[in-house]
């Protein structure tokens, strides 16, 4: 399913900031060599999770699926002075290229890439999360979002990507277990009360968390 017309989306990029050098060089290497491109933030939503994380100033953030290492080079240029981005990533082939670009970042060292299962690696993080990033897999969301919000400052925020995984959660029964997922992550947060969550209708859609 074609959710975004791609006149609308070629219009809002043309009149979105261009990427940094960097940036742009991830996302053209990936669109071009990437078995799995479609994976990727991309220009639009880049930019958007760079100014969210401008607006918050976060001191620690917390990126869960790192792939090629667009998305954490985005989401790095709003931490604060002395702040961190930790990114976990379980492919050992995506996390060495992304390690490669961000050693040639301005936040060479700020960016902390951990190799392996989100699920265990979270639980040996002693941080105070400001800002978190979820964008992994799709069938582990509900897990993820209940090791990270007891982490998460007040009024910190949660970034939950591809909620609407290419429209198969209008489906009644999604085939797709990633769908499928995604579909009982979104029924469980709408039953949430400590959280205000607002589904933002950015690529594949975008659920925006903030804890109360």
């Amino acid at each position: 399913m074609e959710l975004i017309n791609p006149a609308i989306q070629a219009y809002a990029e043309e009149f979105t900031s261009p990427l940094d050098e960097l940036a742009q060089e991830v996302n053209d290497w990936t669109l071009q060599n990437h078995q799995e491109s479609q994976m990727i933030s991309g220009h639009l939503q880049g930019k958007f999770l760079e100014m969210v994380s401008c607006m918050v100033q976060p001191r620690r953030i917390l990126e869960i699926g790192t792939f090629t290492g667009f998305s954490a080079l985005c989401l790095a240029k709003g931490l604060r002075e002395g702040g961190q981005l930790h990114t976990i990533e379980l492919r050992e082939q995506d996390a060495a290229r992304a390690r490669g670009y961000f050693e040639r970042s301005s936040f060479a060292g700020r960016i902390i890439l951990h190799t392996g299962n989100a699920l265990d690696i979270i639980p040996t993080l002693n941080e105070e999360w400001d800002l978190v990033f979820i964008d992994a897999d799709k069938p582990a969301y509900i897990e993820y979002f209940k090791l990270v919000l007891p982490r998460l400052r007040k009024n910190g925020f949660i970034l939950a990507d591809n909620i609407f995984f290419h429209g198969q959660v209008l489906e009644d029964q999604p085939k797709n277990k990633s769908a499928r997922g995604i579909r009982e992550f979104n029924d469980f947060m709408k039953t949430r009360t400590d959280v205000e969550k607002s589904v933002l209708t950015l690529r594949d859609g975008l659920f925006l968390i903030r804890k109360i």
